[in-house]
């Protein structure tokens, strides 16, 4: 046998090898991991800690006498990922608005209090993209409470008609909020901007 039928051989036993290790993967065996640096990232995770420098030494490929799976930050307090935010301190976002935290049972002064930090022009069509796909099912396309939904589970109103048509800014966005009746809150799904850019489309709406 020549050599470079032995390589060959060899090349051929090796590739074999390793297509077998690739399929042999299943529901309860994800097979071998060639490269398990790309499946643990070595950045901080905020809901994640691990203390223990040694975890996951075995797969690191750096030298720095930690583990791949080690997750825990040495300058924070109790070696935490996460900071407590500053005492009497509230959180704004990227604009600057505050969190909604007015009651649910206050929609009255909602209703007189509120005002919509965006004109229609700033919101453009950014309103009525958001009202289609969070509340036309419902309220139907041009807020006649003929949505698909709408149709069936009746008593969605007439934006258009009073004395929904007189609802104030304020307690439209309340009422996205937190829900009323038999509709649930949306707070979950859309931001406290996207709320007020929907509130700015209803009185669109409103004055159809």
């Amino acid at each position: 046998m020549t050599i470079n039928h032995t390589i060959k051989t060899i090349v051929l036993f090796g590739t074999l090898a390793f297509l077998a290790s690739c399929t042999s993967a299943g529901k309860d065996d994800t097979g071998l991991e060639y490269a398990p640096n790309m499946y643990n990232s070595v950045s901080y995770k905020p809901l994640k800690q691990i203390t223990d420098k040694e975890a996951g030494e075995w797969v690191s490929s750096i030298d720095d006498g930690q583990g791949e799976y080690y997750n825990s930050n040495p300058n924070n307090p109790n070696h935490m990922n996460m900071r407590v935010p500053v005492a009497n301190t509230v959180k704004r976002n990227k604009n600057g608005f505050l969190p909604y935290r007015v009651p649910k049972d206050s929609i009255e002064w909602a209703s007189e209090n509120l005002k919509n930090p965006y004109t229609a022009d700033e919101v453009g069509a950014e309103g009525e993209q958001l009202y289609m796909r969070f509340c036309s099912h419902c309220h139907g396309d041009t807020g006649k409470g003929d949505g698909k939904v709408g149709v069936i589970f009746q008593g969605v109103p007439n934006y258009a008609a009073r004395p929904t048509n007189t609802l104030s800014q304020g307690h439209i966005f309340h009422v996205i909020t937190y829900g009323i009746r038999r509709m649930g809150s949306h707070a979950s799904q859309l931001s406290v901007e996207e709320r007020w850019k929907i509130a700015r489309h209803v009185e669109k709406l409103q004055n159809q």
